[in-house]
């Protein structure tokens, strides 16, 4: 009779193993027949065979029919449930258990965790622990996969000294569960001592190290990890080779500095190797792995490389074909992504909603935004993330008009956006100033409740900032629950925005002490105002700061530190520090230029213009602008000419109003007037004010009545409410002695109701405070 019942438990558990559900109702019905359904084992497998199947109706009816169920057959019949991911039916399960042991709750936090309810999992786990049930290792790696999906490191640490109390801080279950925690929580310092304290560390532990690694965008230290797998020879699974060609996909499309370019070769050069592994290891029919591959070259834009694994797939599938349409997108191949796209029509494989995405986003980036807008025009239901992707083509093409009108239009159709829809809108609505469309905007993030997300808010904060607004700025970030980095920027540089420097300067300094670490953009807005206040105490006190994160280096910071120095009249030290500068762009050229110019150090302008010509850096306007200042203020007539000439000659730059405005400034301080009337006569820009208004101030000098009279009558057929040609000419006829005409030009002023605005002059204290003195 043993024998035969023991043969029967195996042909139920080899029924079970292959889900051969017929096989197994013939066993149930000869369990039947032989009356041996009072049998609890066998009815508890019968359970775990119908469940296994997904034949739960048939596993409830087989629990229904126990006449004594004891645990086993309740955890049966609860594991069914959860493995259909029948939760609902699971908790009720769950509920009526007269008792539990171990694997009811295990079942139930695990099924919870799988599909997504980690904090009801987490919850009952809280209650297990009440309830006196000491936790295993499977109870403990369901919920370190809850920490760390939750990103809730701080109880995740707490959970890490149980481990430790109860003597599982071996167990390789339970480490791998606790790595992959950290690694995801960005604690890789806290993820490498777990991995460091594993007796014998697995494919899955290298693999979630690796994960960790690449997310917080150390890349090199991942391959090196994979390096050491090898070294190791620990197995390599496909899930591996996935993995460190993530990693080497990381390498692709970011911004780069000169020493990330050669993290990018390297990126594609593993890869390329991880590729001869997954031949060697015989992977190269893996779709899931191939469409890793493609990933991995498109994102280093290795296209060709790309294009031949795409060639040689056994069947190309949906994924595939939308990892090619973004590589294209990525480089400008329009024309190919949308040859992809027919192949896939051609194929008979069906278009998803990340294929028209990937397509937008090709179309967009290289400009042609029409083609995009008739792709979208004929998706017939567009998702949020296809409406992002058209906002966001517009947006980063300068339309903000369309953005805002098709932010408009989502509405209208009644589609709910999301935070990212939102600050694209808010960001469109303040470069265009506009308020009014922005205060809308705000009103539909109360409604989607998304007024306190942090990324929403930053963009609220710069929206009412640029638009002059900063008491509401201020009082959004206030009443935000969570503060970054970037709204922080975001208030100063409003501050900044509305000439509010000294408010700037103080929110800072809060920033800091709220240990809050600035970023270059920080650290290059605070510069500005302190170079707008002239105060080189303040500029001082960040410069030392920036020395002590080590942002001196940064070509940007640098740029504004020199700007900053030359404000405050110190040129010696900022070409002491332009000097030192380990790399330069253009505007850190212009920028030391510019302040040669503002402190009348025209000779020192020129030479560094002729080093910048003798280095090959790019010029653009402002470099030619910053020269010609100098010039102008220094006198150096014949050569602001000669670089005015070379612009579009030699240079391929177009003149505009500012470059015309130096050289005609320097021509009437040298009182060249005639010269200076044939350069206006035959420049494109006779009706700016601010040629004439330079032109009259140098009639001024030279008492030039009769072009000075021109002047100002052009002055005043623009701008018949601008003070300064009344000024100007008054002043002209009270220097020459012309009490009559002067009265007769402020009685002008009287009559038309035109106001002088007020000068004013200020110094600074020790304190580093400026100190308005007062108006005359």
């Amino acid at each position: 009779m043993k024998s035969k019942t023991a043969h029967l438990a195996n042909l139920l558990q080899s029924c079970i193993d292959k889900k051969a559900h017929l096989s197994g109702k013939l066993i149930h019905a000869y369990i039947l027949r032989n009356g041996l359904l009072f049998n609890n084992f066998f009815s508890n497998c019968l359970i775990g065979l119908y469940s296994k199947c997904g034949n739960m109706g048939y596993a409830h009816q087989v629990f229904d029919c126990i006449p004594q169920k004891d645990v086993y057959s309740w955890n049966a019949l609860l594991g069914g449930f959860c493995k259909a991911r029948n939760l609902d039916d699971a908790h009720e399960v769950f509920v009526k258990m007269p008792e539990r042991n171990i694997v009811s709750w295990n079942t139930v936090i695990s099924a919870l965790v799988r599909n997504g309810f980690e904090r009801n999992g987490l919850d009952v786990y809280d209650t297990m622990i009440l309830e006196g049930f000491v936790p295993t290792h499977f109870t403990l790696a369901s919920v370190f996969s809850a920490y760390g999906a939750l990103l809730d490191v701080e109880h995740g640490r707490r959970c890490h000294g149980l481990v430790v109390k109860i003597g599982l801080e071996r167990n390789m279950y339970v480490g791998n569960a606790l790595l992959s925690m950290y690694a995801k929580c960005g604690c890789i310092g806290d993820a490498v001592r777990v991995f460091d304290d594993m007796p014998e560390p697995n494919e899955v532990t290298f693999t979630a190290l690796m994960s960790g690694l690449a997310r917080t965008d150390r890349v090199l230290d991942a391959l090196q990890m994979f390096r050491l797998m090898l070294r190791k020879e620990i197995h390599i699974d496909s899930v591996s080779l996935s993995s460190i060609l993530g990693v080497c996909a990381k390498g692709g499309f970011r911004e780069f500095d000169l020493y990330d370019q050669n993290d990018r070769f390297c990126c594609n050069v593993s890869g390329q190797q991880v590729h001869c592994l997954t031949i060697k290891l015989g992977f190269e029919g893996d779709l899931h792995l191939n469409n890793s591959l493609l990933d991995m070259y498109t994102k280093n834009a290795d296209m060709n490389a790309a294009e031949k694994v795409f060639a040689d797939l056994p069947k190309a599938g949906v994924v595939s074909c939308n990892v090619m349409i973004a590589g294209y997108g990525q480089t400008n191949q329009t024309e190919k992504a949308v040859e992809c796209l027919q192949r896939m029509h051609y194929l008979g494989i069906e278009a998803d909603e990340v294929t028209y995405i990937n397509m937008l986003a090709a179309c967009i980036k290289s400009g042609n935004i029409k083609t995009a807008r008739q792709m979208f025009d004929n998706m017939s239901f567009p998702s949020v993330s296809s409406w992002n992707a058209m906002i966001s083509g517009y947006f980063q093409n300068g339309n903000h008009k369309e953005t805002i009108k098709l932010f408009r239009e989502m509405q209208f159709r009644n589609v709910k956006p999301d935070r990212t829809t939102l600050a694209i809108a808010l960001s469109s609505s303040a470069g265009m100033g506009f308020l009014e469309a922005g205060k809308q905007i705000h009103a539909a993030t109360l409604r989607a409740a998304f007024h306190t997300d942090i990324y929403v808010g930053s963009g609220l904060i710069g929206l009412y900032s640029k638009c002059g607004k900063t008491e509401l700025a201020e009082h959004i970030f206030h009443n935000m629950p969570e503060l970054d980095i970037v709204c922080w920027n975001s208030m100063i540089a409003g501050f900044s925005l509305s000439s509010l420097d000294k408010e700037a300067f103080t929110f800072f300094m809060q920033m800091r002490q709220y240990e809050m670490y600035p970023t270059q953009f920080s650290y290059a807005t605070v510069l500005s105002c302190c170079a707008k206040l002239s105060s080189s105490f303040q500029g001082k006190q960040v410069h030392a700061l920036i020395t002590k994160d080590g942002y001196i280096n940064d070509v940007f910071v640098g740029s504004a530190l020199i700007d900053m120095y030359c404000k405050c009249g110190d040129v010696d030290w900022a070409r002491q520090f332009f000097n030192m500068m380990p790399a330069k762009n253009t505007v850190t050229w212009n920028e030391m230029i510019h302040g040669y110019a503002q402190n009348g150090c025209g000779d020192e302008a020129v030479a560094l213009y002729k080093e910048m010509l003798a280095s090959g850096e790019k010029l653009d306007g402002i470099t030619f602008v910053a020269v010609l200042t100098a010039c102008s203020h220094s006198g150096l007539i014949d050569t602001g000419i000669k670089i005015l000439n070379s612009m579009e000659q030699e240079h391929g730059v177009e003149p505009v109003v500012d470059h015309y405005t130096c050289v005609i400034d320097s021509l009437g301080r040298a009182g060249r007037f005639q010269e200076a009337e044939v350069l206006i006569d035959r420049m494109p820009y006779k009706d700016d004010p601010i040629i004439w208004e330079v032109l009259l101030s140098s009639c001024r000098l030279h008492a030039n009545v009769t072009l000075a009279r021109r002047a100002a009558d052009e002055l005043l057929r623009l701008n018949p409410d601008n003070p300064a040609p009344y000024v100007l000419l008054g002043n002209i006829y009270s220097s020459l002695g012309r009490w009559d005409d002067a009265r007769e030009v402020r009685d002008l002023m009287t009559d038309k109701q035109v106001a002088k605005s007020p000068g004013y002059s200020w110094i600074e204290h020790k304190s580093g405070d400026a100190c308005l003195l007062g108006e005359y």
